[in-house]
């Protein structure tokens, strides 16, 4: 596959992201408060001071900071000094997403605050600010509907500047979402998730899946505007997981064809694990031998010209590919060969 052709949901912008405070991209600003590390779009060194409202919560007080919710609160509070350094903050990262060829960039403030309205509004900010800025539409991710049809709204406002956007995601729990995609025109992310919870198997993958695709096709959405997110589950938990979803997309493919994309959270099966990029590279190379040609991902660490690349004879790939595909059991022999030093 033509890196070209293989269509990147940037995962970044995203208030569930974390950083350790123990790590290194936190330290200290100007006047010794606590800061998120970065080098803006000019290269340049430079901060972003944490609020006091991101230090008040249990994730903080845990040791981990969730660096882009902290960015969209200083972003929306009333002072221009930190609405400046959230700006930055999210400008460097959509341009670096963009630099490593995102083609769309998914914006999602779920976890800001358990308050609606407050959801809305964030929603609302990011998008307006996104637009003056980025130079690739946005996907508008939520949970709900209400949220996502608020980021649209705003980005309706702006004149769609990017052009048509996503949205992520549909599915049968949520299948008035696709209402939104059609009045939009948007490309929209379905997923294969069940009416009440996450498939078990392939065959409720792909069961899920055909519902999902019967109901675009009654709202006109067009194939080239559906991205079928067959959901990637960590191997670490059930070594399953891994053939559940390449079987899935391999059925996906044959069953509806060249014309639709096939995506997913693909860095997901590697979480909990050492070594995640040799796993997330050979699983992303078997995703797109099996048919994947769509990725929710971060592009500047699952770099798709080096995936297609990916020599498969070496030791670390080999080790890698025999977990995913389910014959290391509890990912033992990959465990112990970190263990070992040889990954």
């Amino acid at each position: 596959m033509n890196s070209d052709k293989f269509a990147i949901i940037g995962e970044n912008i995203h208030t569930t992201r974390v950083f350790l405070r123990s790590g290194k991209r936190i330290g200290n600003d100007t006047e010794g408060k606590d800061a998120v590390l970065y080098k803006n779009s000019n290269n340049v060194d430079s901060f972003l001071t944490i609020p006091d409202e991101t230090k008040s919560t249990k994730v903080y007080e845990e040791g981990r900071v969730k660096h882009f919710m902290a960015a969209v609160i200083s972003g929306m509070s009333d002072s221009k000094k930190r609405q400046g350094q959230a700006k930055d903050y999210i400008a460097s990262e959509i341009h670096r997403q963009e630099k490593f060829g995102a083609h769309f960039l998914d914006l999602n403030v779920d976890e800001i605050s358990y308050k609606r309205d407050i959801q809305l509004s964030a929603m609302r900010w990011l998008v307006s600010f996104y637009s003056t800025v980025a130079k690739k539409p946005p996907s508008i991710d939520s949970s709900s509907p209400d949220i996502i049809k608020a980021g649209l709204d705003e980005y309706a406002e702006m004149g769609f500047p990017q052009g048509p956007p996503m949205i992520n995601s549909a599915s049968l729990e949520r299948a008035d979402v696709l209402d939104l995609a059609e009045y939009y025109k948007t490309s929209v992310v379905i997923t294969s998730a069940g009416d009440s919870g996450m498939p078990s198997n392939t065959i409720e993958r792909v069961e899920n899946a055909t519902r999902m695709m019967d109901l675009c096709s009654e709202k006109n959405i067009p194939y080239e505007r559906i991205h079928i997110d067959a959901l990637v589950f960590p191997i670490s938990v059930d070594q399953t997981f891994g053939n559940h979803y390449l079987d899935a997309v391999r059925y996906m493919r044959k069953e509806f064809g060249k014309t639709v994309y096939i995506t997913g959270g693909l860095s997901n099966v590697s979480f909990g694990l050492p070594s995640r990029r040799v796993i997330n590279d050979t699983f992303i190379r078997l995703a797109m031998d099996a048919g994947v040609n769509s990725g929710i991902v971060n592009p500047v660490e699952s770099r798709i010209e080096r995936i297609i690349k990916l020599d498969e004879s070496r030791e670390d790939v080999q080790l890698a590919k025999a977990m995913l595909l389910g014959e290391d059991e509890f990912c033992m022999n990959f465990i112990q060969n970190y263990r070992d030093g040889k990954l």
